[in-house]
């Protein structure tokens, strides 16, 4: 473990976390997610995954790192819920609740269609799997910057 993080951050994860660029996304999946298939097919190759833990506990641990890009209108993306575009379960709220607390404001996560959804995550840097069981507990967060003085 080391000082400060959140111990939920493992090796692979922030490895991950630090190799995106700006505007790269990382898919943040629930366990019932094709999430092998498609990490696959992603730039990094690369399933990170975080057993046992909620869909908010992993994205309060990688949203206390990462940046998220503030150049976009809609830089988070949940998944819609099929037939029913505008209802928000119950993991989504909670994971919400997360990004606005990271984030200082509400930052409400734009809808995207279930194999929208699906497509975009092949073009994400990496999957993150957490192994929340309930369904459409899947989000897109695009990496921004943090600027300053070199060292």
């Amino acid at each position: 473990m080391l000082k400060g993080l959140d111990p939920v951050l493992s090796a692979d994860l922030l490895w991950v976390l630090a190799a995106m660029g700006h505007g790269d996304d990382l898919a943040l999946v629930d366990a019932n997610h094709p999430a092998e298939t498609i990490a696959r097919a992603t730039t990094s190759g690369k399933l990170i995954t975080l057993p046992g833990l909620s869909i908010a506990r992993a994205a309060r641990a990688i949203l206390s790192v990462l940046p998220i890009d503030d150049f976009e209108p809609a830089p988070i993306r949940r998944m819609e819920v099929v037939g029913n575009p505008a209802e928000i379960p119950v993991v989504q709220v909670e994971a919400q609740a997360e990004i606005d607390r990271a984030l200082g404001q509400p930052s409400p996560a734009a809808g995207i269609e279930r194999f929208a959804f699906y497509k975009a995550a092949k073009a994400s840097f990496a999957v993150v799997q957490a192994g929340d069981p309930r369904a459409y507990g899947c989000f897109l967060l695009r990496k921004g910057v943090i600027t300053g003085e070199p060292g």
